[in-house]
This record gives C-alpha cells, structure tokens and sequence, in this order.
C-alpha cells in the first residue's frame, strides 16, 4: 500500500485514485478544482475514473460489483440495487421509496446475508436520498466477504473487539460502556437518536442550531418529520425564537463544518431544559478527547469514520446516551424497540486496531493544526482562518488537557480565483472527509453545497473556501508544502 503520508495523492494524472490506498478507501481523489467541479456535474470521464467514493455518496467499487450481480441475477437490466445488512433496514428504505412513488416502483432480493433495495428509474432518487442521508447501507467488508473476498472474522476475535472499542469511547466520555452503541455510520447513528426521540416526544420538526454539516440537516428534514435552522448571529433571542418553533430536539455541531465555531452550548442547555427539549451534539469534529461533548447533551453521536480511526478506510458510528439525562429510562426503553444498524464484524476487527493509537493520533493531530493555523493566519495572501481555537465557547468545553482539533478553514485574499490556483498548486492529498494520518485538503464548500452555493453565503459561507484536515506528516515539510503553493496563488 501506498503511504500517503510520505507520497501524497495530488498530481493530474492521479484523479480518482482511492485515499488511502485501500479497496475500503472513503475518500477520493480530486487534485484539480475543475476535477471537483466536474465530480459535481456527473461528468462522466470524471465519474468513471474515479476508483473510490464517499460510501454515504455512492457505491464503494465492492458493493457496486455485488449489487450489478444481482440486477443480473434479477433480469433487472434497467434498474439500480442498493445493498443493506439485513432484511429490517432494505425494508426502511423500500417503506421510504413507497411512500413518494408507487410500490411497484422497487422490490428486495437477498443473497446470503445481505438484502438489496433494486429500484427502478421512478424510485431511484428516492432510495439515493435514503441511502445519503441516513447512512444504513451496507459496507465495503460486507461485500467483500459476500464476494469471497475477504473471509468472515471469528465470533469470540468481534466480540472482543467490540468490547475494547467501546472501552475506549468509555474512558474517553467517562460513560459506562452500557450506554454506548456502536452503528454502521455517523449518519445511522445519527438516525438512531431521531428514532429514540420520536418514539419520546411528538413527531415535530427539529432544531439545529448553528450552520450545519448537509446531512446533519438533510436527514431529518427529508427522512424524519421536518428540520428548521437558526444560527445564533441572526437570532436576537435565542429562548422566545425556540419556544415558537416548539421543536421535538435541538440538534448542535461541536464545532459546526466548516467554520469550525460552537453556538453558546451552556447557555442552550439552560433554555433545553426549562422548556423540556432534549439536545443532541454532533461532536465528530471536537472529539471527545478534546470536549465534554455529553456533559452539555442528552444524546451525543460521532462519526468514528473520522478522528477516531484516523485510516480513512473504516465507516463506523457511535452514540451514547447521557444517563444523567431526564429522560434516560424513556430512552432507553425506546432503544430496546429500535433494531440498531449495527457496525459490521469486520469493520469492528479494524476498527479496533486502527483506534489503539488515538489518544497519541489527536493529540499529535491537535499540535499540528494548531501551528498550521498559526502560520496561515499571519500570511500576506490569507483572508482569514476559521478554528476553535478562535470560538470562545469551543473553549468553554474544552478539557483540561484537551485540545482544538486536526481542523481548519481559511479564505485566501483575492477570492476564488486565487482559491482555484491555490488549490490546484498543492502538493498535498485533496479529496473529502476529514480525521486522517495524512492531510486532506479540499474546496469544502464546493463538494458540500454545490446546488446551494447561494444559501450557504447568506450565512457567511464563502464558496471559495479551502478546508484542511491536518494529519501526521513532519510539521516542516507540510509548512513548506503550504508555503510553496502559496507563493504560486501570485504568480
């Protein structure tokens, strides 16, 4: 395998190569703007070179081989397969589908333990929305092992992987393990908090506060029963503004993507609790190395795909219950009634080992951001750098000795032209998602919010933004990696 740390993936030539170097890569390629522009427009050269993807965002090349084997085996020719775990979660999907087109429109097949959702042309955007936004669909180590790639890990090796995982988490969060669940994705755990809500509270639209991650959003607004968004810098009263929209939870990302800020979670959980709403953190960017995500939270869920497995080739999730919640025994009720998407058995096997570093991971990772954010923040041909370190109430959370994260954004002066050269003048990984040993840099704003550009600058977002997530490469050399392609932006 290719180290990525060493030999970053940034040439031309190199477009839609996986990062890593791994058939489970979870990131991508993109080493030119006009290849992220081209990734949003379906060009097709750019679509059919790529040799990954984001797995919420398409078919990792495994689960495509599978779901083209039982299209054929189903005569299906002009229709599309989604691969789910178990029979439970391809029926959400179809119950989804159902219910914005007819019935007749898909059907569920089966091979050995997988189920698949194979829709038809009518019903096919509909299971793509369910599949990106709540993050139940199958992984890539499913279908290898279905396929006979890979072989099925021992039962007793799962079990105690699973158990040193959420050890981990538990002394991380000061939680015991009973109250932490591992799931399939960040997004199905996300899911599985809405689900736990509503089988509590009223079927009411949700609140997130602070601009939001698109599918931290988009889930349950599309999926469940509505969302609203306010964030804090255009509401003057943040108690009479939730009390009118009455929500059934507040929703907050620890801290927000890609500006990197927290809205006033303190002052939030104040207001929560004298109306009776509960609070859910996003806290994948934070981590809980660094902040008291649960402290502040009745439900706290994390992405373990990012910071905590630092591989980029492992999707996998986490929520825990706080159980000094007001509502832990009706949580944990509801949860006995919900068939969680669990983590499959090999993703947990690598999961395990790729998180027994994590501690050092971040606290590495916090030291480099840090001092990249530094350097950039005092350099003639930036605008501005977003990160925590610069939100006063990120740093009301902060652990003693927690730190700020491997996460930056920043503006270059002279706007998207200057952004475009810059981009493309670096020597550096560039794809999406965030968290891993080598650093990833791309035009977030671009790949996140390409049919929204206009609605995400209504809130202060430039389109031209560079997102950095820092890994572990010699501080030094990364500079000058940086530097170099600054110089370029002028030239």
């Amino acid at each position: 395998m290719r180290n990525i740390i060493k030999k970053p993936i940034w040439k031309e030539s190199e477009l839609g190569l996986p990062l890593p170097d791994s058939k489970h890569a979870v990131s991508v390629a993109l080493p030119t703007w006009k290849d992220v522009i081209d990734y949003e427009e379906k060009e097709p050269h750019c679509i059919n070179t790529l040799q990954s993807i984001y797995p919420r965002f398409g078919l990792n090349p495994l689960l495509k081989t599978i779901a083209k084997e039982i299209i054929s085996e189903n005569n299906s020719t002009d229709c599309s397969a989604w691969p789910y775990s178990n029979e439970y979660l391809a029926l959400k999907a179809k119950n989804f589908c159902d219910t914005k087109t007819n019935l007749k429109n898909s059907f569920l097949a089966k091979r050995n333990n997988m189920y698949f959702l194979i829709t038809n042309n009518e019903a096919y955007d509909y299971a793509r929305i369910f599949w990106q936004h709540t993050g139940l669909g199958a992984s890539s180590r499913e279908a290898a092992i279905s396929l006979g790639i890979e072989n099925a890990p021992p039962k007793t090796l799962v079990k105690e992987s699973y158990s040193k995982i959420v050890n981990r988490i538990s002394r991380f969060t000061e939680t015991s393990p009973q109250f932490i669940n591992l799931t399939s994705s960040g997004m199905s755990a996300f899911y599985t908090a809405l689900e736990i809500i509503y089988k509590v509270f009223p079927k009411k639209p949700t609140l997130q506060i602070g601009f939001p991650y698109v599918d931290v959003l988009k889930l349950p607004k599309n999926i469940f029963h509505g969302a609203n968004l306010i964030t804090e810098e255009n509401c003057d009263d943040i108690e009479t503004k939730i009390m009118k929209i009455d929500p059934a939870a507040l929703i907050i990302e620890l801290p927000s993507n890609p500006m990197l800020k927290c809205a006033n979670i303190n002052k939030i959980k104040k207001v929560a609790k004298k109306l009776n709403i509960p609070i859910i953190t996003d806290d994948t960017i934070g981590s809980n190395l660094n902040i008291n995500s649960l402290l502040n939270s009745d439900m706290v869920f994390t992405s373990l795909t990012k910071i905590f497995s630092g591989s980029g080739d492992i999707l996998a999730g986490s929520f825990i219950l706080n159980p000094k919640s007001q509502w832990i025994d009706k949580f944990k009720n509801a949860l006995k009634e919900i068939n969680i998407p669990k983590l499959s058995d090999g993703d947990i096997i690598a999961l395990e080992k790729s998180s027994r570093d994590v501690d050092l991971r971040v606290f590495n990772q916090n030291i480099a951001c840090l001092e990249l954010k530094r350097r950039l923040e005092n350099h003639e041909h930036i605008k501005q750098v977003f990160h925590p370190e610069n939100c006063p109430n990120f740093n009301s959370i902060l652990k003693e000795d927690g730190g700020y994260g491997c996460l930056l954004s920043f503006e270059l002066a002279g706007g998207l032209k200057k952004a475009i050269k810059f981009y493309d003048s670096i020597k550096i990984s560039k794809g999406p998602s965030l968290g891993t040993q080598f650093t990833l840099v791309c035009p977030y704003v671009q790949l996140a919010h390409y049919n929204e550009l206009n609605w995400a600058e209504s809130f202060g977002i430039p389109s031209h933004l560079i997102r950095v997530s820092v890994g572990l490469e010699d501080k030094e050399i990364l500079w000058n990696i940086f530097d170099k392609a600054l110089k370029m932006v002028n030239l």
